[in-house]
């Protein structure tokens, strides 16, 4: 069975700003991919990026297996430890993109932007899994803290419970997400929800590690959290904290334009 999951969260990203009234995104540097809320990492990130995968190559279990969200900035994250991973035969060699492990936008009465395909993607990254099929995504005009947890908890299912009838047999197997999504793995795999979805439990600094390990044959709720977001090889340290503050709804929020600064995102 599966023993270790490594999560990370994408590095410092650039902005975009939305109107939470016409849900019109604009981005502050041209995306490669073209959809605003996708955009590439800022030079800190980059930066970022490549400290963490010093870090990513050396963890003990080493990484089998490797997914992560569909946007730009997560891919562009792990490229610098793939690219040594997967040139040395390790890892897996591929990146499953599953949409489930995607970001969380609030309920709107607007669709926001998709994600990228792995047909958009993959001029830009080598070694994406194109047979890999995503196990959900999220619904188009947003989700509910609740329902983010739902996805993610029912995506986390489908994923460990596949990884462990692998005839590969990974042990470790890293995911690279979102600040929130981060958060709702770790609500999830240790089965710790608390009653207050606004509580500062799991931690999602840019460019961090959290480690969960098994304690049963069951596919989700009995982890252990043994990392909290760890950034002591990050040489900025812990940056860009996040947790939940109310449901992040866009129905019924004033005419005013909301900067993404990336606290979150």
């Amino acid at each position: 069975m599966l023993e270790v999951i490594y999560v990370v969260r994408h590095a410092f990203r650039a902005n975009w700003t939305v109107n939470p009234i016409t849900g019109e995104y604009n981005s502050t540097i041209t995306s490669p991919t073209g959809i605003p809320t996708d955009p590439p990492l800022a030079a800190h990130g980059v930066e970022q990026s490549n400290e963490l995968a010093k870090h990513l190559c050396s963890l003990d279990p080493p990484i089998d297996v490797v997914y992560s969200s569909p946007f730009y900035r997560c891919l562009q994250t792990l490229k610098p430890a793939t690219d040594k991973l997967f040139s040395n035969g390790l890892a897996g060699s591929r990146i499953r993109i599953d949409t489930g492990l995607g970001e969380f936008y609030g309920r709107a009465d607007f669709n926001h932007p998709t994600p990228p395909t792995v047909g958009v993607l993959s001029p830009f990254f080598n070694y994406l899994d194109y047979d890999y099929i995503s196990v959900s995504a999220p619904t188009p005009n947003g989700e509910t803290i609740q329902e983010l947890h739902d996805r993610v908890g029912f995506t986390l299912n489908r994923i460990i419970s596949a990884l462990d009838e692998d005839p590969a047999q990974p042990k470790a197997l890293l995911i690279c997400t979102h600040a929130a999504t981060m958060i709702a793995i770790g609500r999830m795999l240790t089965g710790n929800m608390p009653e207050d979805p606004d509580t500062d439990d799991f931690q999602c600094f840019t460019a961090s590690l959290s480690k969960f390990t098994r304690q049963s044959s069951e596919a989700v709720g009995s982890w252990n959290c043994v990392i909290n977001s760890e950034t002591a090889f990050l040489s900025g340290g812990a940056e860009r904290g996040w947790k939940f503050n109310g449901e992040e709804s866009f129905i019924q929020l004033p005419h005013v334009v909301v900067e993404a600064k990336g606290a979150r995102l």
